[in-house]
């Protein structure tokens, strides 16, 4: 008969080791998409001024939650609970954007 081991070699998982100058890189790409919020907040597109926020922090949002968490290099369950909720938070989003569309707005 085989032995089952039950050590602690078992239950190991392998870490990535993430380089700095991947951060930095992100660093700099999160500090880009500040400068975008900021400058996109002084020109006058309409209604579109709140799906571009939104799509500006959404993308700001990704970058942080796959490297800063490091959802990139984790298990494919890891990367499905983080989609769900992501995805529940745009149908959140697109609602209540459909919502700010079909408002009358300045008739009553």
């Amino acid at each position: 008969m085989s032995e089952v081991q039950d050590g602690p070699e078992q239950h190991e998982h392998e870490h990535h080791i993430v380089s700095p100058i991947i951060y930095v890189i992100i660093l700099c790409a999160l500090l880009v998409g500040t400068g975008l919020t900021v400058w996109a907040s002084f020109i006058d597109l309409g209604p579109f001024n709140p799906i571009i926020a939104l799509a500006i922090a959404c993308t700001k949002a990704v970058l942080v939650v796959l490297f800063f968490m490091h959802v990139k290099y984790s298990s494919k369950l890891t990367k499905l609970t983080v989609g769900a909720g992501f995805f529940t938070f745009l149908v959140l989003i697109g609602m209540t954007l459909a919502d700010y569309f079909t408002r009358a707005w300045g008739r009553w």
